[in-house]
């Protein structure tokens, strides 16, 4: 065990398991545990992100956009006006372009810029954990090739008077970086998908949500366009009786 570590398990940083851990698998080892807490705190903070961001707002941008088509500005603005999420706030955005200014190229340029700001939140945290998830395996095959080749000169040294225990031993050693590595990186590489699926799902509803608001006005007139249609087919017959009656 290398004598730098006792002043951590004095302290209690480490656990003497730990420290011999890492006093076998050395540098590496303990650049894959630094990794290691960087990518849970990564984890954590990114969960703890796309959780914040998606409490309780599927229903509210739903009956905000169902005002928004009924012509119920001001009460659709104000359903989300107090909201601070990504999704919430770009729709409130999007609805005071177009009372401002109308739905022009512009208009939607700008937005979409906003919208663009707001996915590059949601992707935060991510690349770190995918640089880790790449890493971790390479510096776990470089901490064993570095050990291979110091059990090898181990057995050069010995000549004749080779002990295979010694490089049987420097053999394990140098494997438990790939080990080290492999643990660190296949959870990482999990949840790094999940994260990035999760974040995937939240640009796509806010793209979705913003395509609503510029349809809006749209939608409403179609629906009101087919709905004076159904009213006059529903007369048409009516009228056509008192033809006939009159002409009898």
């Amino acid at each position: 065990m290398s004598e730098w570590l006792n002043p951590l398990i004095e302290r209690g940083f480490l656990s003497q398991e730990m420290a011999d851990l890492l006093g076998v698998g050395g540098p590496v080892v303990a650049i894959l545990l630094v990794f290691s807490c960087v990518a849970v705190s990564l984890i954590v903070a990114k969960l703890l992100q796309l959780f914040l961001a998606t409490w309780r707002t599927g229903g509210r941008v739903a009956e905000s956009l169902e005002l928004w088509r009924t012509g119920d500005v001001e009460g659709a603005r104000a359903r989300l006006l107090s909201s601070r999420q990504p999704v919430p706030s770009m729709v409130v955005k999007a609805m005071e372009a177009v009372i401002r200014h109308g739905d022009g190229p512009l208009v939607r340029e700008e937005v979409s810029r906003q919208a663009s700001q707001q996915v590059a939140s949601l992707k935060s945290y991510l690349k770190p954990l995918e640089v880790i998830a790449t890493l971790s395996p390479l510096l776990g095959l470089l901490g064993t090739v570095m050990g291979m080749i110091l059990a090898f000169q181990q057995m050069e040294a010995a000549g004749n008077q080779v002990d295979p225990s010694v490089l049987s031993g420097g053999i394990w050693q140098a494997l438990l970086t790939t080990a080290a590595g492999l643990v660190v990186a296949i959870p990482v590489v999990m949840l790094h998908s999940f994260l990035e699926r999760k974040s995937e799902r939240i640009v796509e509803r806010m793209e979705d949500a913003l395509t609503a608001v510029f349809t809006g006005p749209l939608m409403a007139t179609q629906a009101g366009a087919a709905r004076t249609g159904e009213k006059s087919t529903e007369h048409e017959p009516a009228a056509g009786g008192e033809r006939r009656d009159h002409a009898a």
